[in-house]
C-alpha cells in the first residue's frame, strides 16, 4: 500500500471531504512526494512514471492537476507536462515528455548512441545584436560572439592598486618601471565609486592610458569591484564601451604574485608555430556532448596550421555510450562517480600537460574544479602556461557581491574554495581567463583564443570581448554596478561583464618576429 493509499483510507472516496482538507491532504502528499524524489535523484536515478502517478495522483484518475504537484518538485514542471494546456496530464504525456531528455519511463537513462557532429570552424555563425543565434545554436553554444577593435584613449601603462604590503607594491613599481608606466594606489577599491571627487581624479589620470592593470588585493576582488573597475574605464570618453586594454594582476599570496611579476617583465612572445596548445573537454552523460564537439572543433581549427592538438576528455559516470574522439594524442578518462574529480592524471597526460603552453577548457565547473579536473590536480609547475576555461566559477572570488548558489550548472554543488585559475596562477602561469560567476563558455572563450593566437596584447583581446559583451546586451555605464535589487539575483544582467583576464594586459602570446630571450 502506498502513502497515497494508506492517506486515502482515512477519507474513503465515498465520503464526503470537504473541499479544503482535500486541498491540505494533496499538498502534504506533494511534500511527501517531494522528499522521496529528491533522495531517489541523489541515489542517482530519477522517479519513475509510475512513483510519480502513485504520490500526487490523488484522486486515482489516472491523470495529473496542476493542483496536485502544487507544492512538489515538478510544480514549475507542470506546464511544460501539460502541453496542449487542457490541466490534465496522463502518463503517456509524462512519459513522451521526459522521452525528450533521456529519461525512461522507470526513470532510468534511454541508452542511445549520439552522434557527435564537429562543425568546420569556418560554419560556426558570427552573432552579434542584430544577428542573435538561433534557439537550437544557442543550446549547443555552437557561435562566435562578434569582436570589433575600439580605440583607446591614450598610449602609457597605468596600474590601479589597492595593495599596501611592501612587497606587492615593490613588485608593481618594478612592472611599471619596465613599461615606463606608473602606479596609482588608491585607499579600497571597492570602494572608490563611493567617492566622487576620488573617482573623477583616478578617471582624469587614465586618459593617456593604453594598458590599465588592475591589481586588487584578494579580498577585493569581488564582483561589484570588477563592474566598478569597468565603468571607470567606460567612463573615460562618451560612449559606453572600454577605453583602455586592461588586464588584473592577481595571486593568492606574495610569493606568487612576485612570480607573476617576474615572469610578466621576462615574457617573450613566440612565434605562432611554437604554440603548442591543449584542450581538455568534459562528458558528463551519454547526451552532453557539447565540450567534446569543441574540442574537435578546435583540433579542426589547428590542424589547419598544421599544429597537433593532444585532446583530454572526461568522462563523467552516466556517459558509457557517449561518443569519443579518436586519433593519436587522446585520452579518454572515466570517472566512476560524478563527486569525483581529476586529482592525478595518467603520466602520459602529465607529460603533456607540461608539454603544453596553451590549455583551453570547456566544462562545467565549480569553484576549485574546472572540467571535472580538481584544482589539487593541476602541475607543481605551470611556469609561463596560459589557460583559458570555459566553465563557470573559474576565476570565483573568495567574497562575492551576489547570492550565494548551493548547485551550479551541471548539478556540482557549490562549495567555498578557492578559484581554480587563482591556483594555476599561483603554480605559475601568466595568463589565465575564466568567469568569476555563470560562463557561457566557447562563444566568448573562442574570441580570446582568436585574438591571443592572432598576436593581440591580451588587454585588447579581453578589452573587445567586453566591449563585444557591452553592445550584445545594451548595457550602459550608469547600470554596471550591482543595485540592491541585482544584490539579491543569482544571476543579475551584469554577470555578463564578469569575465577574468589575470595576466599583464601588455602580454602577447605570439609575434611575427623572432625575439631573442
Amino acid at each position: 500500500m502506498t502513502r497515497v493509499e494508506w492517506m486515502l483510507d482515512l477519507y474513503p472516496r465515498q465520503f464526503d471531504t470537504p473541499r479544503v482538507i482535500k486541498k491540505l491532504l494533496i499538498f502534504a502528499l506533494a511534500l511527501c512526494g517531494l522528499a522521496e524524489s529528491t533522495f531517489s535523484q541523489r541515489a542517482g536515478r530519477y522517479p519513475s512514471v509510475a512513483s510519480i502517478f502513485d504520490d500526487l495522483d490523488v484522486d486515482r484518475d489516472q491523470v495529473l492537476t496542476k493542483l496536485e504537484v502544487v507544492g512538489s518538485r515538478y510544480a514549475s514542471q507542470y506546464p511544460r507536462w501539460d502541453v496542449d494546456g487542457d490541466g490534465q496530464v496522463s502518463r503517456a504525456d509524462l512519459i513522451q515528455f521526459r522521452k525528450r531528455f533521456g529519461i525512461a519511463a522507470d526513470g532510468t537513462q534511454i541508452k542511445t548512441q549520439v552522434r557527435l557532429v564537429i562543425p568546420d570552424p569556418s560554419d560556426l555563425p558570427i552573432v552579434d545584436r542584430n544577428h542573435p543565434p538561433s534557439r537550437e545554436v544557442a543550446g549547443q553554444s555552437a557561435y562566435i560572439l562578434r569582436t570589433n577593435s575600439h580605440p583607446v584613449s591614450g598610449e602609457k601603462y597605468v596600474i590601479l592598486t589597492d595593495h599596501s604590503g611592501d612587497r606587492y607594491l615593490s613588485a608593481l613599481k618594478r612592472l611599471a618601471e619596465h613599461y615606463g608606466g606608473r602606479v596609482i594606489h588608491v585607499e579600497h577599491l571597492p570602494s572608490l565609486h563611493e567617492n566622487v571627487a576620488s573617482w573623477n581624479d583616478i578617471q582624469s589620470q587614465l586618459v593617456d592610458a593604453r594598458f590599465v592593470a588592475i591589481a586588487p588585493q584578494q579580498s577585493s576582488f569581488s564582483e561589484n569591484t570588477l563592474l566598478s573597475m569597468w565603468k571607470l574605464l567606460a567612463g573615460i570618453d562618451s560612449d559606453p564601451m572600454l577605453d583602455a586594454w586592461p588586464g588584473l594582476l592577481i595571486a593568492s599570496n606574495e610569493a606568487s604574485f612576485d612570480e607573476l611579476i617576474r615572469q610578466s617583465i621576462h615574457s617573450h612572445s613566440i612565434l605562432p608555430e611554437s604554440v603548442k596548445p591543449l584542450a581538455i573537454s568534459q562528458v558528463r552523460n551519454s547526451r552532453e556532448t557539447r565540450s567534446l564537439q569543441k574540442a574537435g572543433l578546435l583540433r579542426k581549427l589547428f590542424e589547419e596550421d598544421g599544429v597537433e592538438l593532444p585532446v583530454v576528455s572526461i568522462y563523467g559516470a552516466q556517459s558509457d555510450d557517449a561518443p569519443e574522439l579518436k586519433g593519436a594524442k587522446t585520452w579518454n578518462l572515466h570517472l566512476k562517480n560524478d563527486r569525483q574529480f581529476i586529482r592525478r592524471f595518467p603520466e602520459d597526460v602529465i607529460a603533456e600537460l607540461n608539454s603544453a603552453n596553451l590549455w583551453v577548457m570547456h566544462g562545467h565547473g565549480i569553484p576549485g574544479m574546472s572540467c571535472s579536473v580538481d584544482m589539487d590536480g593541476l602541475p607543481e609547475s605551470m611556469t609561463g602556461k596560459v589557460v583559458l576555461s570555459g566553465s563557470c566559477f573559474s576565476a570565483s572570488p573568495w567574497k562575492t557581491d551576489l547570492p550565494s548558489m548551493t548547485e551550479a550548472p551541471g548539478g556540482y554543488a557549490v562549495e567555498k574554495r578557492d578559484a581554480f585559475l587563482l591556483r594555476a596562477i599561483d603554480r605559475g602561469a601568466i595568463l589565465a581567463f575564466g568567469h568569476q560567476r555563470l560562463s557561457k563558455g566557447f562563444p566568448h572563450l573562442y574570441p580570446m583564443l582568436d585574438s591571443l593566437i592572432e598576436g593581440k596584447p591580451a588587454g585588447q583581446a579581453y578589452q573587445e570581448l567586453l566591449n563585444a559583451l557591452i553592445e550584445y546586451r545594451g548595457l550602459k555605464p550608469e547600470s554596471f554596478l550591482l543595485s540592491d535589487t541585482d544584490r539579491q539575483n543569482t544571476k543579475p544582467p551584469q554577470n555578463v561583464l564578469l569575465y577574468v583576464l589575470i595576466g599583464d594586459p601588455a602580454l602577447r602570446l605570439t609575434t611575427d618576429k623572432v625575439v631573442d630571450p
